[in-house]
């Protein structure tokens, strides 16, 4: 079951809870959490960024979860409100997938979307 944000912003899978909470944790040094942003680039016109948050900015969309918060830039809450992000392992590579239910198209090697 995917953990929930406040007005289904933007969820959680328990793989990605897990895989955020383990690099968190793994930093060495305290942080508030991560910020999810997007930003021009690839075939398709955005990608999304994933940070460690050290500190707020204003505007700042902050999700709480159990052990820590996942923070949305406000340029990028309108490209990803309802976004699910999970985390995959598969033989070859593992890293983190959005599902976004905004995205118009992605480009063929999946590194970009458009809404």
């Amino acid at each position: 079951m995917a953990r929930a944000a406040k007005r289904n912003l933007f969820t959680v899978t328990p793989a990605a809870y897990e895989r955020v909470g383990q690099l968190l944790k793994d930093r060495g040094k305290p942080s508030l959490g991560i910020r999810i942003g997007v930003r021009s680039r690839g075939c398709s016109g955005l990608s999304y960024t994933l940070e460690f948050c050290d500190e707020l900015y204003p505007g700042d969309e902050a999700v709480d979860l159990e052990d820590f918060k996942i923070f949305i830039d406000p340029k990028a809450t309108m490209f990803v409100v309802g976004t699910e992000m999970d985390f995959v392992t598969e033989k070859l590579q593992s890293g983190f997938v959005f599902k976004n239910p905004n995205e118009k198209g992605k480009c063929g090697c999946g590194e970009s979307f458009h809404v």
